[in-house]
């Protein structure tokens, strides 16, 4: 197995785009870091703030002015001359005065009366939403061993929706990610979150409080990237399977160009020869492919979350509506019925109170003929 090498031909590594504001040219990720690393100078991207006295000599040298004129710009430009409140008092960056004199904070009064009015408070989407943005944003961590190494790659990695999903399967990416140049693939298929690898397998009617041993996830490990005609295999547990040789050997009957094989655990993504904003493929669980856009590859900056910790970091995950049960309408379904004679339906959904209610005794026996399958709602994750 042998995953893409990087190509001697500098300008190769520079993206380009293929089709204007669609997608690039292919580029190696690595080799497009290191022509970056050698056209910056190392404090153009070090983590590492300056000095005041270099910051002001810089600055000023950037504006092209002397010494006394650059102390002048700082007395006029500085936090005490927005001063707004008397001077021995300590100000609340979340409280507006209720008589603010700058114009800045004359606008944001009057944006927090008018929020003040709404009665539609944060639901906990968006509120979680929130969190996510606060958790992207400039998080260092608090010793030097978990910090990210200066002129590492920032990725933004997109995942969408299965194409079973019929509603924003191709518009609507399901979650994106940030990943750095030294992360795996198999790093990215564990962050990726889908409701098929939380299926459990097997029809329960006769014993619906026994719970299953596994998840579909913990039973069929198989997966792959597909890279610029490249499959990227998971074999990390003795049961995972090579599932791309089936493609592989019907792509040499047809007269396709041929394709080769990686593990994705030793494939990191710094590794990769890829187009930026091109779809490719992460299957698992048989036959439940994805599209994963790769949308944006950078340097990592002071303002970025520094702690390689919280890496991959969700920055976004698409809120679905939960499918509620066929009777009560209120509760989330957990099982679906089939061959039910006690069903407005068939399949019919049901929520768990609502299903023993109908399908049990007190006793907990079975009534009547029917089928019973667990139920996981996509939304119930949201």
């Amino acid at each position: 197995m042998a995953a893409s090498k990087p190509s001697a031909d500098a300008s190769s590594n520079i993206p380009d785009y293929e089709y204007a504001e669609v997608n690039t040219k292919p580029f190696h990720i690595g080799s497009f870091r290191n022509e970056w690393l050698k056209r910056l100078k190392p404090g153009d991207f070090s983590f590492q703030l300056e000095d005041e006295e270099t910051f002001d000599a810089n600055f000023a040298r950037e504006l092209r002015v002397d010494a006394e004129t650059m102390a002048e710009i700082k007395s006029i430009c500085s936090l005490d001359s927005l001063r707004c409140h008397p001077e021995d008092q300590q100000p609340d960056t979340n409280v507006v005065p209720d008589d603010p004199t700058l114009k800045t904070l004359i606008q944001r009064k009057k944006r927090q009366d008018y929020r003040a009015t709404l009665k539609t408070p944060k639901n906990r989407h968006d509120l979680f939403t929130d969190e996510l943005e606060r958790a992207a944003i400039g998080k260092n961590p608090e010793t030097v061993t978990n910090m990210i190494a200066e002129g590492e790659l920032l990725l933004t990695v997109n995942v969408y929706y299965p194409p079973v999903v019929e509603k924003f399967q191709y518009v609507r990416p399901h979650m994106t990610l940030l990943m750095t140049g030294s992360h795996s693939l198999a790093e990215l298929r564990d962050a990726i979150c889908c409701v098929s690898d939380l299926q459990v397998c097997g029809e329960f009617s006769n014993t619906p409080d026994i719970a299953p041993d596994f998840i579909s996830k913990d039973h069929f490990k198989s997966a792959f990237f597909f890279f610029e005609g490249i499959f990227y295999n998971d074999m990390r547990y003795p049961e995972c399977q090579d599932i791309s040789m089936t493609t592989i050997e019907w792509a040499k009957t047809h007269n396709f160009p041929t394709f080769s094989q990686a593990k994705m655990e030793d494939t990191r993504f710094a590794d990769l020869k890829v187009k930026v904003g091109f779809p490719y493929l992460y299957c698992h669980q048989g036959d439940c492919e994805h599209l994963v856009i790769i949308t944006d590859i950078r340097l990592m900056h002071t303002s970025d979350c520094l702690d390689k910790r919280l890496y991959p970091l969700l920055t976004h995950k698409h809120r679905v509506l939960t499918k509620k049960c066929a009777v009560c309408h209120v509760y989330i379904g957990r099982w679906f019925t089939t061959n039910d004679q006690f069903a407005p339906s068939n399949p019919c959904l049901f929520c768990d109170k609502c299903f023993r209610l109908l399908h049990y005794d007190a006793q907990g026996k079975k009534l009547g003929d029917f089928l019973a399958y667990p139920y996981v709602d996509r939304g119930a994750f949201n």
